[in-house]
């Protein structure tokens, strides 16, 4: 069974983590969500209540200020606002209202929020502005506090712009005055806060004497209070006030929780979708995570991998500025120097696999050669010594005289013998240093003809040399005509009584090539490479008196390879040509 690779590891991994983050986030979000914004809302009403209470303090005297500094309580805390007595009698009930001045000079405080609940479109059509004539039809309070009278309307009237409500109560009275002060919320808002502040101060006034001892104690009240007639959950604040005098009066706010409650619940059921989503989102990072991180990591293990199998073929390291990139051109480097190393170290294996296939060959060699040289020194030494025990012996006068001329032959074969073994020898130690001239090869080959008449006369042959554009070649005369000479005597030994041997030398800009043919017998194909060998001779009876001493093809190659020259042997159809190319 294939084993999970690291992507599918890391994506599982990425997921459970994810997961559990993102399920955490949720779980403690539905937990406690609800019971911190709570917690924090009233904390921010208390605090706010506190600064409020300290502003009234010191702003007692101007009714217009405070109830502009309870408009903005009322407005950053989405909370109602009244200042009652110890009990419960309002002293500000509501901060929205206009001030009338009558014809007489007094002013009167026109309470707003039950006819802006009832009326909102007629008052915005109405669009009334301090400087307004208005006749206003309620029931009318007082206070002790300025202006102390108060107006409840049921009925407004501006000329131009018609009658705004109705008259409830007959007994309600009637007064007109111009508007010098207007302090109102946007129109556009509706609300029944001030109906559940009135509400909320009948059910809790008159107080306990609990509750009076813990307010005189300054000890501020918090409350939670659900509306009966609607279930919506509310807090109510009531802060005492000590005054200069020594009287105590009452902050009483009211701030709904219900849309708390109303959010968390929505919140819970966005949640539901809101987790699938997130779960697929997972998903996709995690994938994404995965191949993002483990892609490197994979394109790594594939370099090792092939490390592994010698293949150092890697030529391109991670685009990366990171320690992963610092790693694979680290391991990219390793390859190259692996590969280069591994190079150096076949080549010297292979090279040591020649020396000793070399040394062998040599060993091999010298064993042959040594095999063959006493061999070839053993017959003519036989015969010497025979010839000479017979002289000493004292053979008959008439054949003394042949006993010397054959002792004289075989000692004169062995020094020719002697002699190529010695150059042989010289060449193979790579102690010549070759004299490079310029001559032409034809001239050279007319000399050798000239000197082997004798050879050529015996055996009726003669030689032909036929230059084609010959150009000058630049060796070492003395060596190449050593080896002109032993294959023009090769080739004697070779060829059919009669026949002619022909040498061509044919030149260009880049080469010049020596061409000699003789007819005769063939060289079978598998003594070819042969024939360049030590004491090898293509006669299986191995004649001295044909085959020579066995190293003038040797001597021959050896005197080629040092000059760089190449050469071969081949088959004609009616005999042999030996071909060498002079390379300029």
């Amino acid at each position: 069974m294939k084993r999970p690779g690291v992507t599918l590891k890391l994506f599982i991994l990425t997921v459970i983590f994810f997961a559990i983050f993102y399920g955490m986030i949720i779980l403690c979000h539905l937990l406690f969500f609800g019971d911190f914004y709570q917690k924090n809302k009233i904390t921010n009403v208390e605090r706010n209540l506190e600064k409020f209470a300290s502003y009234y303090v010191n702003e007692e005297g101007d009714f217009n200020k405070l109830s502009r500094e309870a408009v903005k309580f009322i407005a950053r805390n989405k909370s109602q606002l009244a200042i009652v007595n110890m009990d419960g009698n309002l002293i500000m009930d509501d901060p929205w209202h206009i001030i009338i001045k009558k014809a007489n000079g007094q002013k009167v405080i026109v309470s707003m929020s039950f006819i802006k609940n009832l009326y909102s479109n007629e008052l915005i059509a109405a669009k009334i502005q301090e400087g307004d004539m208005l006749k206003l039809w309620g029931r009318i309070d007082y206070r002790s506090t300025e202006p102390s009278t108060v107006m409840y309307p049921e009925k407004i009237y501006k000329q131009g712009a018609g009658e705004i409500g109705e008259i409830i109560e007959a007994e309600g009275t009637g007064i007109s005055g111009v508007v010098t002060d207007i302090v109102m919320p946007s129109l556009n808002t509706r609300g029944q806060g001030q109906g559940l502040l009135i509400e909320a101060l009948y059910k809790w006034f008159p107080l306990s004497e609990e509750q009076k001892k813990e307010l005189m104690a300054s000890k501020t009240q918090e409350i939670e209070w659900i509306e009966p007639w609607s279930g919506t959950r509310n807090v109510i604040m009531i802060m005492p006030i000590k005054k200069e005098t020594g009287e105590m009066e009452l902050l009483f706010s009211l701030t709904n929780l219900q849309e708390i409650s109303d959010a968390n619940q929505a919140l819970r059921l966005f949640y539901i979708y809101l987790g699938f989503g997130g779960f697929c989102l997972i998903l996709g990072l995690s994938f994404f995570f995965s191949k993002f991180v483990t892609r490197p990591l994979i394109t790594l293990n594939q370099m090792a991998k092939r490390m592994v199998h010698l293949d150092f073929s890697t030529n391109k390291p991670l685009q990366q500025n990171d320690e992963l990139g610092s790693l694979s051109n680290s391991m990219l480097i390793m390859s190259q120097n692996l590969d280069k190393a591994l190079r150096e170290l076949r080549e010297a294996n292979q090279q040591l696999k020649n020396d000793m296939e070399q040394k062998q060959r040599m060993e091999k060699t010298q064993q042959s050669f040594f095999t063959n040289a006493s061999h070839e020194l053993k017959t003519p030494l036989s015969i010497v010594k025979s010839f000479a025990e017979g002289l000493q012996d004292g053979v008959n006068p008439d054949k003394r005289e042949h006993y010397v001329s054959v002792i004289v032959e075989e000692t004169e074969k062995m020094e020719m013998l002697i002699k190529d073994m010695l150059d042989l020898a010289r060449l193979e130690s790579g102690s010549i240093q070759l004299r490079r001239k310029s001559f032409l090869l034809s001239e050279m080959v007319e000399r050798i003809s000239e000197k082997l008449v004798y050879l050529l006369r015996n055996r009726q042959l003669s030689i032909i040399v036929v230059p084609v554009n010959e150009l000058p070649v630049l060796a070492d005369p003395d060596w190449i005509e050593q080896v002109i000479l032993n294959f023009t005597v090769n080739a004697i030994r070779h060829a059919e009584e009669g026949s002619t041997i022909t040498i061509v030398v044919q030149s260009d800009d880049r080469k010049s090539i020596l061409f000699m043919d003789n007819k005769g017998e063939q060289i079978p194909e598998e003594q070819q490479k042969l024939i360049w060998e030590r004491f090898y001779r293509g006669e299986e009876s191995r004649s001295r008196q044909t085959g020579g001493t066995g190293l003038g093809l040797s001597i021959a190659k050896q005197i080629l390879d040092l000059h760089g020259y190449d050469y071969a042997a081949e088959n004609l159809p009616d005999g042999v040509r030996f071909v060498v190319i002079f390379h300029r």
